[in-house]
């Protein structure tokens, strides 16, 4: 029970609990096996557990429905004899006749009497505590309990007794049996698992796990049921070698089949044969049925319809009740009756791929012929963009293959693996090729066949070294294949941050692929190069990599060949802040692509799309896109780190902090997982962003312990693309937010060390802006200011939007914290505005707060210059060394240095105007009593005498007898 109920019901199961105590019942309504009474079951044991509360329960059956009253025993089974005696002669006799505990009494009036002496002993069981009436299946419950119970449930109103029912009915119809439940009565229909839900389900109750395809099926032939689900599961095959497809199908239980064809079995012969040809359709319609030489099937499925098996629509299409009725048929009839039915359908169907496919199955032999059939609609099929079709009749081509033809069968399961890549059926592809690797004797098939096993890895490839060396010792003396695995050792080169080793190997798959005339791979090898010259900082060595690549394939117009190629000029063009470019380019190619590509073809260009989106200042959009591209993974089972990092930096632009970090940590765990440094790279770098969405000290610690990894793992690559050089920014702005102005210093020299004379404008903006709040945080906000500035007019010439509400945000706090309310106030509405335009929903809170600490300070008449204001860290340090701490207890709090602290101390000592430890604690003191709350935490540039004692105003601030200057009560956030 436990396993059914907690899978998919808690949220169902806590709105019953609810309306059960609120209201006078609860009817759960639903198809055969969606769960019912495993919910009444669990409500049933919490009413169990209430002091002094009855519980009466009956759970009637369908065989039992015509005997009369044996709904109402079953429910007084447990109500003592003595409850019966304190009735009135006439109506315990007419209930204990009905009971069976007495002779049934003569006159009109024993079915009144019946009645009164139900309602008498529910309401003397309700006297002494709650009393709950359960029917667990009222479509089965016998007709003389069923109008008792209708009357008594009308009349005991407001008596505590509550009535908790189930009625099964068909998927989307009402119940029709609420008359046995008291008026007021709420209706919670069982809704259908989810996919996922069901996977949990029978994961959890068979114990096991199940082949990919296999769970599939069980989805899809299950439909949400859970029991269904679990049957099928009992008897879903555990073997990858015995899986569902390529001519197999899902078993169905024996005593589910009965249970389902305990009908149709009774069906005339000819209607269960079209029964039959219709479940072996993969569209089955009248037209189709006829021309498979059924005579009437209109007659045929009249007698189905009413069974509730299968009917016929008003155009000619036949469905099934449920998809396990539909397997059950089939499951159901002779070998020689599927093969019949099959051999019908491949003479009346006339599209190539159902038509093989049907072949095949009704010649499941070996033939050569057959064979050949089957590849060329595998072939047909996957030019029609359709790889999951592609995948089972070359499968099924591979299996029909003679067996004395060894080298043919392993080219058409090579086929196979090939096309189940292409459709995300990853489980499927390695399968395949690995069964070719075992047994083929050809070096070139075990090169293709490994492959095929790089490709499924994904972005996992840093354990493959050893499949690539095995690879290049089959492919001796191959120049075309040493080329496809130099490829592939380039590509796991840029994953794993190895950028001269990729180079090499791109350059050796480039010459080694013009060698053996294979245009195809020198493309793959000259677009790897361009990638991992750009990551290096060489953009003019990787746009020259790229245009040739390009004019091999015949330019961005020559269809699957350049679509990589464009993508990856749409991310060069990104790096150098031709955004819009950009834009154009990839979404062109996203419509281009439609659904011919395969999953890592769409992923990848939405993972770009997300990146142009996010810093075009598209984020509502950005958000979109970086759920399509998780949907687009959903069916494949892989967590993949670019669709999760995609996610994250969506979630930085338009969503919340708390997602964004969420996501952010999801992807580094992938990543890792992978071995995919490149990915690792991005993803850690948005999970910065994200922790300084917090605008706290702890978040800046995390952002900073991130983006320290970002930029040890960038020297270890010797990367210096556009990109890394923002994240240095990044990191520099979160150090000055610890009050480690030092630290943040040398990460920015740093970072100018590696700006080459053509940066864009967007790097050196973003340098200028950590700059600019560096020197605010040393107490120059003057300089820091126009620093600023100048980053704003740079980003005011650019299509970023969201880099320009950063520093806006930026300049517009400084300029406030510097007095310059008029100025503040001008550039913190731009950023407001902007960022509400573009829906970058963190950045337009963040400017709100600006406006309202702003707003704050006019109204407290805080006029001209000057005034004791704390930073975040400063107001944090103070506080603790108020409280007692030490130097060295502070830094491990904060995750700063001891050097720090102490550095950070002399500045709150000057500011506050005391000279020790224990006039701070006594400052903080008065600043605690005058508040009645922790001292608040704010920044400022400047350094003025102060008195020595501190207060705190209405609106939260520091203040002290000498100045209305106040310290924020919330720490600046650099997104």
């Amino acid at each position: 029970m436990g396993v059914r109920v907690l899978t998919g019901r808690h949220e169902l199961l806590d709105t019953a609990r609810a309306e059960l105590t609120a209201r006078p019942g609860v009817l759960f309504h639903g198809p055969a096996g969606i769960g019912k009474s495993m919910l009444v079951a669990a409500l049933m044991t919490s009413s169990a557990r209430q002091p002094g509360g009855t519980v009466l329960h009956c759970s009637p059956a369908e065989e039992d429905a015509r005997l009369p009253f044996v709904g109402l025993i079953d429910l007084f089974a447990r109500v003592p004899e003595s409850f019966l005696g304190a009735l009135p002669p006439e109506p315990r006799a007419a209930l204990r006749a009905a009971l069976m505990r007495g002779r049934k009494p003569d006159g009109d009036q024993s079915r009144l009497a019946l009645r009164v002496a139900v309602v008498e002993v529910l309401r003397t069981l309700a006297a002494a505590g709650p009393v709950l009436l359960v029917v667990d299946g009222l479509q089965w419950l016998d007709e003389p309990s069923a109008e008792v119970l209708a009357f008594a449930v009308r009349r005991v109103r407001g008596l505590g007794i509550r009535v908790l029912a189930t009625e099964r009915v068909a998927h989307g119809e009402q119940p029709e049996r609420l008359c046995c439940c008291p008026p007021g009565t709420v209706e919670l229909p069982v809704p259908p698992l989810t996919d996922d839900e069901v996977a949990d389900l029978v994961r959890t109750g068979i114990g096991a796990d199940l082949p990919s395809a296999v769970m599939r099926a069980i989805q899809d032939t299950a439909a949400g049921n859970p029991w269904y689900a679990l049957e099928l599961g009992q008897v879903a095959p555990r073997d990858g070698g015995a899986s569902v497809g390529l001519g197999r199908t899902l078993p169905v239980p024996r005593r589910l089949r009965s249970l389902l064809l305990n009908d149709v079995r009774t069906l005339p012969e000819a209607a269960r044969h079209t029964l039959l040809v219709t479940s072996a359709a993969d569209r089955p319609s009248l037209t189709l049925l006829r021309a498979a030489g059924t005579p009437d099937p209109a007659a045929d499925l009249a007698a189905a319809e009413r069974l509730g098996v299968a009917t016929a629509d008003a155009g000619g299409t036949v469905r099934f009740g449920h998809p396990l009725i539909r397997a059950a048929v089939y499951a159901d009839a002779p070998e020689y009756g599927r093969r019949e039915a099959h051999a019908l359908l491949a003479r009346a169907v006339t599209e190539p791929v159902e038509q093989a496919r049907h072949l095949a199955l009704a010649h499941p032999y070996e033939d050569e012929n057959t064979a050949r059939t089957l590849m060329s609609a595998a072939e047909y099929a996957r030019r029609d963009g359709a790889a999951a079709a592609a995948f089972e009749l070359a499968g099924l081509a591979a299996r029909r293959t003679p067996g004395d033809r060894p080298a043919d069968r392993a080219e058409r399961l090579l086929a196979a693996a090939e096309y189940a890549c292409d459709a995300g059926q990853l489980e499927e592809a390695g399968q395949a090729a690995e069964t070719v690797l075992a047994g083929s004797g050809s070096a070139r098939q075990r090169v293709r066949a490994r492959l095929i096993l790089l490709r499924n890895a994904g972005q996992a490839l840093q354990g493959a070294r050893d499949l690539i060396e095995e690879g290049l010792r089959d492919a001796d003396g191959d120049p075309e294949a040493e080329a496809w695995l130099h490829y592939w050792a380039a590509v796991r080169g840029l994953l794993c941050g190895e950028l001269e080793e990729a180079a090499r190997h791109a350059r050796r798959a480039a010459r080694q692929a013009d060698r053996a005339g294979d245009p195809d791979t020198r493309i793959g090898a000259l677009a790897t190069l361009a990638r991992v010259r750009s990551l290096a900082g060489d953009p003019a060595a990787a746009g020259a990599a790229l245009e040739e690549a390009l004019a091999l394939a015949g330019g961005a117009d020559a269809g699957p060949e350049s679509w990589g190629l464009i993508r990856m000029r749409a991310i060069l063009a990104l790096d150098s802040d031709q955004v819009t470019e950009a834009g154009k380019q990839v979404t062109q190619l996203l419509a281009d692509i439609g659904e011919l590509a395969g999953v890592e073809e769409v992923m990848a260009t939405l993972v770009a799309l997300t990146r142009i989106q996010v810093r075009s200042g598209h984020c509502r959009e950005a958000l979109r896109t970086a759920a399509r591209c998780t949907r687009a993974l959903a069916e494949t089972g892989v967590q993949a780190a670019p669709a999760l990092y995609a996610a994250a930096l969506a979630a930085t632009a338009g969503g919340t902090a708390d997602e964004a970090r969420r996501l952010a940590e999801q992807a580094v765990r992938a990543s890792e997982a992978d071995g995919d440094r490149l990915f690792l790279l991005r993803a850690l770098a948005v999970l910065g962003q994200a922790e300084l969405l917090a605008g706290d000290p702890r978040g800046a610690a995390a952002a900073v312990e991130a983006l320290q990894r970002v930029k040890q793992l960038g020297e270890a690559m010797c990367a210096a693309d556009p990109p890394l050089l923002h994240w240095y920014g990044d990191l520099a702005e979160a150090l000055v937010v610890l009050g480690e102005t030092d630290a943040a210093g040398t990460v920015l020299r740093e970072a100018r060390t590696r700006v080459s004379g053509d940066a864009p404008g967007s790097v050196l903006a973003a340098l200028e802006r950590a700059e600019g709040l560096r020197e605010a945080g040393l107490g120059r906000a003057k300089e820091g200011a126009v620093r600023l500035r100048g980053a704003v007019d740079r980003l005011r010439r650019l299509p970023l939007p969201v880099e320009l509400v950063r520093t806006l945000i930026a300049l517009g706090t400084v300029e406030r914290r510097s007095r310059r309310r008029s100025a503040a106030r001008t550039v913190l509405g731009e950023a407001l505005e902007t960022a509400t335009r573009i829906g970058a929903a963190p950045l337009a809170a963040r400017a709100t707060d600006e406006l309202a600490r702003l707003e704050a300070g006019d109204r407290g008449g805080e006029t001209g210059a000057g005034g004791p204001e704390l930073t975040p860290t400063e107001a944090r340090i103070a506080e603790l060394v108020g409280g007692g701490a030490t130097n060295r207890e502070v830094a491990a709090e904060l995750f700063i240095s001891v050097k720090t602290v102490e550095g950070t101390l002399s500045r709150v000592y000057r500011k506050l105007g005391v000279r020790s430890r224990t006039a701070l604690a006594h400052a903080m003191a008065v600043a605690v009593i005058a508040s009645g709350a922790a001292v608040p935490s704010g920044e400022d540039d400047q350094v003025k005498p102060a008195a020595q004692s501190v207060t705190v105003s209405q609106s939260g601030r520091i203040r002290t007898p000498r100045s209305t200057h106040a310290v924020d009560v919330t720490p600046v956030v650099n997104t």
